[in-house]
């Protein structure tokens, strides 16, 4: 609650203070003594009075800025909460954000395992298969001897012989061994023919 403050009349203290220290000495005793002391009151009461005008207009000019600082401090604390508000917006976007790729994240993971185990178990499966396969290569291998399509064009060519000089001689028996020993050539060859086309 503010006061009103009526600034003093210039120098009324001042006359009035000189009036009472003539009239004291022209008194005598007491009455002389009370002069001056009122005199003396009312000096320092006015300059009292003057101290506090001058203390009022101060504290009037402080209390102005403080509300000034205050509504500024208002303001920039106004702003500041907005900017809060936004960024707290900005970061459950962001953790929104972050969530949904993590999630997709994990979905390609799971993807991936899923194929990489598919693809374990593929392989698992086709070393077997190699496995297998190659047993039966070294079985088959250790029943099959290679020769060369030259040496067997030539053994067909002496079964050929054989079997004519058999037939002359009239062995049927070995004749007709010498014409299956021919024939198992001859499906050989045929069979080779097959493989390159």
């Amino acid at each position: 609650m503010s006061a009103t403050v009526v600034p003093l009349p210039p120098n009324p203290s001042s006359e009035t203070i000189d009036f009472l220290r003539r009239m004291a000495s022209m008194v005598s005793g007491r009455n002389g003594e009370m002069l001056l002391r009122a005199a003396a009151l009312i000096e320092s009461l006015a300059q009292r009075a003057m101290s506090a005008e001058r203390l009022y207009h101060e504290q009037q000019v402080e209390s102005i800025r403080s509300t000034e600082l205050r509504e500024a401090a208002e303001l920039a604390s106004d702003a500041m909460v907005g900017q809060i508000a936004a960024l707290r917006t900005q970061l459950a976007e962001v953790a929104a954000a972050a969530a949904a790729e993590r999630a997709a994240f994990e979905v390609e993971r799971g993807k991936l395992l899923g194929l990489m185990t598919h693809a374990e178990s593929h392989i698992g499966k086709l070393t077997g298969e190699l496995e297998t396969l190659r047993a039966s290569v070294d079985s088959f291998n250790e029943t099959v001897v290679s020769v060369p399509i030259e040496v067997l064009r030539l053994a067909r060519t002496q079964f050929d012989s054989l079997s004519s000089g058999f037939a002359r001689n009239g062995d049927v028996v070995s004749q007709a061994m010498s014409e299956i020993g021919g024939f198992a050539i001859d499906q050989a060859l045929t069979a080779k023919k097959a493989d390159k086309a």
